[in-house]
């Protein structure tokens, strides 16, 4: 699939996924683009945990509300950052930032490849969950689970929400003229 019919196509899947695993090539493709994303610094501070383990899979979606899409997706990928990190001297960090363009690349990746996904995020950061999953993942202390990924080919077929027009959210050399 073309770059741009990827970014049209590409949408949040909450549904339930088809019992088929995702092949180890795929993995890789996906999970590749995510390690080729830019980052600050060229900091290459985002690393990834590929689950495939349908008990681990289980595991994580009791801590996630056994949501279909966490239930029934074969495959997750846990993107991961440092909770706290320390910048060197005379630098910023960005971790958050870092692990967005991967996720960006990776769900772009997932939708080439006739995949469906979710950006999963803000509830991980509700009641323990990311801390929780990242004990089942052998995190290791100052690591955290930023972003999760559920990737398998869906059972429904959706659209892309409708976006607002380019004239309702951009403009040239000054904003809202």
């Amino acid at each position: 699939m073309e770059l741009f019919e990827a970014i049209e196509r590409r949408h949040s899947y909450r549904g339930a996924y088809h019992d088929s695993p995702v092949p180890e090539s795929d993995i890789r493709r996906i999970a590749q683009a995510g390690i080729q994303a830019p980052s600050g610094y060229n900091s290459q501070d985002t690393t990834f945990v590929i689950v495939d383990d349908r008990d681990l899979i289980a595991k994580i979606a009791a801590i996630l509300g056994n949501t279909p899409v966490f239930r029934t997706a074969p495959l997750l990928i846990a993107c991961i950052v440092e909770k706290e990190p320390q910048a060197p001297e005379g630098r910023m960090v960005f971790p958050i930032e870092n692990c967005a363009a991967a996720v960006e690349n990776m769900l772009l990746a997932a939708t080439a490849l006739g995949y469906a996904s979710l950006w999963y995020d803000g509830s991980l950061r509700r009641e323990g969950r990311n801390q929780a999953i990242g004990q089942l993942l052998g995190l290791q202390e100052g690591l955290v689970v930023q972003v999760l990924l559920p990737v398998g080919v869906p059972l429904e077929s959706k659209a892309q929400a409708a976006k607002k027009s380019f004239s309702q959210r951009a403009w040239y050399n000054r904003h809202g003229t």
